[in-house]
């Protein structure tokens, strides 16, 4: 038996598969706060309730399609609950990213750890954010409604291999163009 190679990724089939995805309107329910629960999201993506990780993906993936955040709290939503959980950095990881098509018509699909696809554009915008102290970068991609997914660092270092050089405000970045957008990913300038 031969193993059939995989089809190359088609961002029409990907677009089809975005709108075909039904999330709760988590956004339009008002319920009363309940109370805070014991339930964390670490910035690796784990989600635990009361001190151990959830095993059950599906819970897990369950548990994110009625995640909300307000400010800077979270919240699981339901049309009679709303309760508090505590997200350590994003409450997404963004696990994979496939580059599709070449040059400014490029792409770039991500897939989070609750199986969550996102395409990077104007509405879902890549950022990244340098600690002051460490110089370390965080790269993030916005997912849905305030919600972000951490770039795990092998997906980032792969999106830093692909970046491309372009000269912004006098500054020499690295970014990625994706659905007629450029991100700005590094400054190639050095430091001085």
């Amino acid at each position: 038996m031969t193993d059939t190679p995989a089809a190359p990724l088609n961002l029409a089939d990907i677009m089809s598969r975005l709108q075909d995805k039904k999330l709760p309107p988590v956004e339009k329910w008002n319920p009363d706060f309940c109370g805070d629960i014991d339930m964390r999201i670490a910035r690796d993506g784990t989600w635990y309730y009361m001190g151990s990780p959830i095993g059950r993906k599906r819970m897990v993936k369950l548990f994110s399609t009625v995640i909300r955040r307000d400010g800077d709290d979270y919240f699981l939503v339901t049309p009679v609950e709303k309760l508090g959980i505590t997200v350590d950095d994003a409450p997404f990881v963004a696990v994979e990213a496939d580059l599709v098509g070449d040059g400014d018509a490029q792409a770039v699909v991500f897939r989070t750890n609750v199986d969550d696809e996102v395409i990077a554009d104007a509405d879902h915008p890549i950022r990244v954010e340098t600690d002051p102290e460490t110089g370390e970068p965080s790269p993030y991609v916005l997912v849905r409604r305030n919600l972000w997914a951490l770039i795990a660092r092998p997906v980032f270092y792969q999106l830093v291999d692909a970046g491309v050089e372009r000269r912004i405000d006098g500054r020499t970045v690295l970014g990625l163009p994706s659905r007629g957008e450029f991100f700005v990913i590094g400054s190639l300038d050095s430091a001085g």
